[in-house]
Order: C-alpha cells, then sequence, then structure tokens
C-alpha cells in the first residue's frame, strides 16, 4: 500500500486520472439517488399519514373499500430502495446492460437513447458523471494522495447530489446534510482544515447566520426566503471550514445566485416572485472555499491593505 502511494505522489498526473475515472463511476450511483432519494422519502411521509390514520381515525379508515383499505396500510407494497429496482428504461422498462452504465461512455454509445425503444435518456447523466470525475480530479491536483483528498472527494460526490435534488425537487435531505455536518466536526478531530473549537462554533455560526436571515426577511416581507435546508447546508460548510470562512461563502453564494436569477427573469426562464432553490449556490460557494478559499481570502487582504 505504501509503495503505491509512493507511485501515486510521484506520478500526479496518474492519480488525477484515477481519481477521474473512480468519481464518474460513483457519479452513475449519484443519479440513481438524486432520483430515487426523493421518492423514498415521500413513500415514507405516505406511510406515516397512513399510520397516523390508521392509529387516530380508524373510523374513517373503515368506510374505504378493501382495494383503498390495502393502500391505506401499505401504500407501497414494492421494495424500492437505491438499489433495487435495478435500472430501466422508464418507458419499455427494459433492463439497463451493465456495459450501458459505463460512465459517460454508455451514454455515448447509445447515442442518448434506450438501447430497446429509442426512448430518449436525459443528458443530464453523463453530465453528472463527468462534473463528478472533473471536481474529484480537481481535488486529486490540489490535494494529492492524502487523508484530506479522501474527505473532500466525499464532501463533493454528496454535495453534488444535493444540488441535483435540490433543482429538482427544492429540497435538501437530512439524510445527506446531517452526515456531511458531523463529518465536518469528526475531520476537525483529525487535523482537519480547523480544530474541533472552530468547526463546532462554524456549524453553529454558520446555521444561525441564514436563520438570521430567514427570520428577518419574514418578519419584514411575511414571506419565506429559504428553507431550512439551507440553514443546515451552511452549517456543514461552518462545520468543515470553521467560521472564519464563512463570510466568503454567504458572499460568493449571495453573488452568484443574485447573478443566476437575474439573469432568468431577464431571459423570461423565471417570473419575478417565483422560488429558485438556494442550496446550488452555496454547496458552489462551499466547494471553491474548500479548494481555494485561503487563496481568495489572501489575495483580498494583500490587495485591501
Amino acid at each position: 500500500m505504501s509503495e503505491f502511494l509512493i507511485l501515486l505522489n510521484a506520478q500526479p498526473y496518474l492519480f488525477v486520472v484515477i481519481a477521474f475515472i473512480f468519481a464518474a463511476m460513483l457519479g452513475s450511483f449519484i443519479n440513481v439517488v438524486i432520483h430515487r432519494l426523493p421518492v423514498m422519502l415521500k413513500r415514507e411521509w405516505q406511510q406515516e399519514c397512513n399510520q397516523y390514520l390508521n392509529e387516530y381515525h380508524p373510523e374513517k379508515v373503515k368506510k374505504l373499500g378493501e382495494t383503498e383499505l390495502n393502500k391505506a396500510i401499505d401504500p407501497f407494497p414494492e421494495k424500492y430502495n437505491l438499489i433495487v429496482p435495478t435500472s430501466a428504461c422508464p418507458k419499455c422498462n427494459s433492463k439497463i446492460k451493465p456495459w450501458h452504465n459505463l460512465p459517460i461512455l454508455g451514454w455515448l454509445i447509445l447515442k442518448g437513447k434506450c438501447a430497446n425503444c429509442g426512448n430518449a435518456i436525459s443528458a443530464r447523466y453523463p453530465i453528472i458523471e463527468f462534473i463528478s470525475g472533473a471536481l474529484v480530479a480537481t481535488l486529486a491536483w490540489h490535494f494529492g494522495p492524502t487523508i484530506d483528498f479522501v474527505a473532500t472527494a466525499v464532501l463533493t460526490l454528496v454535495l453534488i447530489a444535493l444540488t441535483g435534488i435540490d433543482l429538482d425537487e427544492m429540497l435538501l435531505p437530512d439524510n445527506l446534510t446531517l452526515p456531511l455536518l458531523w463529518l465536518g466536526i469528526i475531520f476537525s478531530l483529525t487535523d482537519g482544515f480547523v480544530s474541533l473549537n472552530d468547526s463546532v462554533i462554524g456549524a453553529v455560526a454558520g446555521y444561525l447566520s441564514l436563520w438570521s436571515v430567514f427570520w428577518l426577511f419574514k418578519i419584514v416581507t411575511g414571506k419565506e426566503g429559504m428553507g431550512y435546508g439551507d440553514f443546515k447546508l451552511m452549517a456543514v460548510f461552518g462545520a468543515w471550514l470553521g467560521w472564519q470562512m464563512l463570510p466568503l461563502i454567504i458572499l460568493l453564494s449571495s453573488l452568484v445566485g443574485a447573478v443566476v436569477g437575474i439573469s432568468l427573469i431577464v431571459s423570461k426562464k423565471l417570473h419575478s416572485g417565483n422560488p429558485i432553490p438556494f442550496g446550488p449556490y452555496i454547496a458552489a460557494a462551499g466547494w471553491i472555499a474548500v479548494v481555494w478559499g485561503q487563496d481568495i481570502v489572501n489575495w483580498y487582504l494583500a490587495h485591501a491593505i
């Protein structure tokens, strides 16, 4: 193992290529998470609602027919998770062959269409795979074969999943954000980017920073400007990078969000007043801060003095 690490340190380009390929393969699984996790959560919420109905309003359940009664007891009898059922075409339900699941290449081989029925396959799948590979390859070049690379690669891949889900559903699931929060605190125990003290303070400050903005905006306008998932995602970066990096992340995410939002309104792809997910901008700003945050801060301080 040590000889392999020595080889990777001696051949940084080889490490970058390996990181890209491996991350692109994981990108295929991230596509599954983006699609299935919201469905799994919705099923779980429906089952909880039905359980509540069965326990506290049995008289309503008794009025249902046999079919509706079965749905009320177990609305989703079939097994559905991140592994089962196996990937299939949504139109013809034909199983996807293993070589068609090759990251990026599989989509190109199929020319973006189902091999059985010709139904179009979204270009989003190879795009997610490529982004996963490219971002992790960037981390490989920046950190080299170190524990910092492994930790930030995990962070990056989960952030990609969160971004995809938020764009689709306006949702940042606790199933993903909370493990990242704890991982950031644990990482600080292993000589991570910041001390444990700064990590804990950063997590609290990250959450409260957007929580305060949320309530100020709500008091002034009577509307909710963002979701609680955004608070937790900011807490994640506070845990990983400490409270010192939060102003940069807030500034970058706000600038990018404002530019994108105004561009969408000008291009008439978004009507004024319609909500847009803020999580992707926090994720992008936080990732930039992970890789180049200290360089950006140093550059600003050097030119501001």
